[in-house]
C-alpha cells in the first residue's frame, strides 16, 4: 500500500464549507482552536461556549483531552475527525461523548484536488447526555 493513502505531509486542509456551516448553523459556534492562520495555541487558551475543532490528525487525543476538561465549563466541543475507531483516542474519548455522527462518503477538504483516502465522523462533546460510563 502507499504510506500517502494513510498519511499527509500536510496539516491545513480546511473544513468543507457545507460541513461547517450546517454544523454552526446547529451549534453556533464561537470559537475555533484550530483555526488556519491562528497566532495562538489552542491547546493553552480557554475556549469559548461553543467550539468547532478540526484538530491536527497527527495529535487527536490532545485535543480530545482539552475538550473533555472544558466540559466542567459547560462547553460544548463539536470535532470533524477521521473515523478510526482502532485508535486510543477514539475509545478513550468518542465513544464517551455525548452524540457520534458518522459520515457517509468521503470528504473533500479545502485545498484538495481530491476527496479525502479515509472516513470522517463528527464527534460532540457537551452535557446534553450522559458522558461516562465506567467500564465493568
Amino acid at each position: 500500500m502507499n504510506r500517502v493513502v494513510f498519511k499527509s505531509e500536510r496539516h491545513d486542509w480546511t473544513t468543507p464549507d457545507d460541513v461547517y456551516s450546517a454544523l454552526d448553523a446547529e451549534f453556533h459556534f464561537d470559537f475555533d482552536p484550530c483555526h488556519n492562520g491562528q497566532l495562538w495555541d489552542g491547546l493553552s487558551v480557554e475556549w469559548g461556549q461553543s467550539n468547532f475543532v478540526n484538530p491536527p490528525y497527527k495529535n487527536i487525543i490532545k485535543w480530545m483531552e482539552k475538550a473533555w476538561s472544558e466540559l466542567d465549563s459547560g462547553k460544548t466541543s463539536v470535532f470533524l475527525v477521521p473515523s478510526r475507531t482502532d485508535s486510543e483516542w477514539f475509545h478513550k474519548y468518542a465513544l464517551n461523548a455525548s452524540e457520534i455522527r458518522f459520515i457517509r462518503g468521503r470528504l473533500k477538504f479545502g485545498g484538495s484536488p481530491h476527496n479525502a483516502p479515509f472516513p470522517s465522523c463528527i464527534v460532540v462533546f457537551n452535557n446534553a447526555a450522559p458522558l461516562f460510563v465506567e467500564e465493568a
